[in-house]
C-alpha cells in the first residue's frame, strides 16, 4: 500500500519565497531518509502557497510546521491511499 501525504502552507503576503526556502532547508530534510519514504515533490502556487507531497510505503512521517511568522493561516495536511496507478 502506498500513501501520499500532502502538506500545504500559505505564506504571509510577499513571503512565499521565504516559505519555499524554509521548506527546502527544513521540511524536506525532516522527512528525507525516513523509513518508507518513496518520493518527495515540492511545488509552489499563486497566493504564496507551498505544497509538499510525499509518497510512503508505510505510515507517513509528519512534516513540521514552519515558523508562525511565515504563515498566513494554519498548515493543511491530508493523507491519501493509492488505489490505482497506470
Amino acid at each position: 500500500m502506498t500513501t501520499a501525504a500532502m502538506w500545504e502552507a500559505r505564506a504571509v503576503d510577499g513571503r512565499g519565497a521565504d516559505l519555499q526556502a524554509w521548506a527546502t532547508a527544513e521540511a524536506l530534510p525532516a522527512v528525507r531518509g525516513s523509513g518508507g519514504l518513496l518520493r518527495t515533490e515540492l511545488l509552489t502556487a499563486p497566493g504564496d502557497r507551498v505544497l509538499l507531497i510525499t509518497w510512503w510505503s508505510g505510515p507517513p512521517v509528519p512534516v513540521p510546521d514552519p515558523p508562525a511568522g511565515l504563515l498566513a493561516r494554519p498548515v493543511h495536511r491530508w493523507a491519501f491511499t493509492s488505489e490505482h496507478v497506470e
